[in-house]
């Protein structure tokens, strides 16, 4: 399969967000074919070199310490004055035969085909995705045995890596949390090692060790989930329970026992009624959906106006996007939910919306009028319309 996003839906398989996310890993060889075509050694090479890539965003480590900045890199001073760090590719390439891992964070927002990848599992399991790359030459640990606080789905895209795994000693440990996971089992549950193409999943909290197989050059990708958890609920819920003048009360500190028993169980009853809604968790999701601002991206060289040009491409910034039918004054109208914004279009543009939201990128206004059945004039009406809507957007809340 070619490495799309699709076909990684496709390979997890229908059971895996019901039975597998959450609980156990998942090892699945020969999973995609071509993964080369998403990213490669030449794209970190034009990456580093192209880009001002301080630590931690581009960073070296080894057995789990990162190491500093002036092994690798040297201090350039420009003529205003301010310093930056350029990456020397003889210290660079020394520290990495040295048996150093080579990361970068957040590659998605640097090289398109990868934040492509991760809008599109964003818009499968409805929660950000960050993706980082990882390159190892030696077998020499660059991590250590350690845990994450978040899923992650590794891509194997060059090369081969040696993932021993030994499972969790905390179930469902949190960045913020009030424990720590134990030490980790002295036997691992299992030793995989991931060839060109293969794909792992392994639940937050699970301990691991990895290293490149047999002294070869190693590149994968690892996509992190954004753990969505009952005290996220528990805080966004709080908002709703605002509208409770029992909520609003001062807290009866210094009143009588009783009056604070009293309180207290007025309190529960309404953090009942709330948690019974059966919708409750759908409401949650669907409020963290249009919140989600995705990856931002101007629109240069057109700053307020969209200009009817069939071959003008366009996108949304954001995957986890939605579209209701809704009444307004006793007519229906489609509703589009994203990054922040509510916008109520003619039915009409229903069509149009959902090929937008279905693409996995960029799209032609031409392919969307062909699409909407609607002219190249109406397309461009209704993305003017998204435009101005956005801009109504951040104006209001950066607004003093």
């Amino acid at each position: 399969m070619a490495m799309t996003t699709p076909c990684i839906a496709q390979c997890l398989g229908q059971d895996f967000l019901a039975q597998t996310l959450g609980r156990d890993y998942l090892h699945l060889p020969e999973a995609l074919t071509a993964p080369g075509t998403l990213i490669s050694f030449d794209t970190l090479n034009d990456l580093i070199a192209r880009h001002r890539l301080a630590p931690p965003r581009l960073r070296l480590s080894a057995d789990g310490e990162a190491l500093p900045q002036h092994r690798y890199a040297v201090p350039v001073t420009t003529r205003r004055s301010t310093v930056w760090h350029r990456i020397h590719p003889t210290e660079l390439h020394a520290r990495l035969a040295e048996g150093a891992s080579l990361v970068i964070d957040a590659i998605d927002e640097l090289h398109e085909p990868v934040g492509d990848l991760a809008a599109g599992l964003e818009a499968w399991l409805r929660t950000h995705i960050q993706v980082n790359a990882y390159a190892s030459w030696t077998d020499r640990e660059g991590f250590g045995t350690h845990w994450d606080d978040h899923d992650v789905i590794v891509l194997q895209i060059a090369g081969s890596k040696r993932w021993t795994i030994y499972g969790p000693t905390r179930q469902q440990p949190m960045y913020h949390d009030v424990a720590t996971p134990g030490p980790p089992p002295n036997k691992p549950m299992a030793e995989l090692v991931l060839q060109e193409g293969e794909l792992l999943y392994l639940p937050r909290g699970w301990w691991h060790a990895v290293t490149a197989d047999q002294g070869t050059h190693s590149l994968h990708l690892t996509c992190g989930l954004t753990p969505h958890t009952g005290a996220d609920l528990i805080t966004w819920a709080s908002g709703h329970l605002r509208a409770s003048t029992t909520v609003r009360t001062d807290l009866p500190l210094h009143a009588p026992a009783d009056e604070q028993t009293a309180y207290l169980a007025a309190l529960r009853k309404e953090l009942d009624a709330l948690l019974e809604d059966p919708h409750l968790l759908h409401q949650y999701v669907a409020a963290r959906d249009a919140e989600d601002l995705g990856r931002l991206r101007p629109s240069l060289p057109h700053l307020d106006t969209v200009p009817t040009d069939p071959g003008l491409q366009i996108r949304l910034t954001t995957a986890r996007a939605r579209t209701t039918t809704v009444t307004m004054d006793g007519e229906s109208v489609v509703r589009l939910t994203a990054a922040g914004n509510e916008i109520d279009l003619d039915p009409a543009a229903a069509p149009l919306l959902d090929t937008l939201i279905a693409a996995p990128s960029w799209v032609s206004l031409s392919e969307l009028a062909a699409t909407a059945g609607l002219t190249l004039g109406e397309v461009t009406l209704v993305a003017q319309e998204l435009i101005t809507a956005q801009a109504a957007t951040l104006k209001n809340k950066t607004a003093p």
